[in-house]
């Protein structure tokens, strides 16, 4: 699912990769178990990870779930 908000003329949109992983370390995964849980390398759970907090304006994964619950970016935590 598509984590998706338009905050007036600003859309905040995040892919469903990066929701899937923002999903994951909200319930206290690491980055090597979401790694392992989606099928692909630590390295691309950092990008990810990256461009998720690059887009919700945040520097922390506490920060980016809490924005991305403020934001309904995605429905189930």
């Amino acid at each position: 699912m598509n984590g998706h908000f338009d905050a007036g003329l600003e859309v905040i949109s995040l892919t469903p990769r990066e929701s899937d992983v923002l999903r994951l370390i909200a319930h206290g995964c690491t980055y090597g178990q979401a790694a392992d849980r989606l099928g692909v390398s630590l390295h691309t759970v950092a990008t990810h990870i990256k461009n998720a907090y690059r887009k919700l304006g945040v520097r922390s994964g506490a920060a980016a779930v809490m924005r991305a619950v403020e934001l309904k970016l995605f429905t189930q935590v």
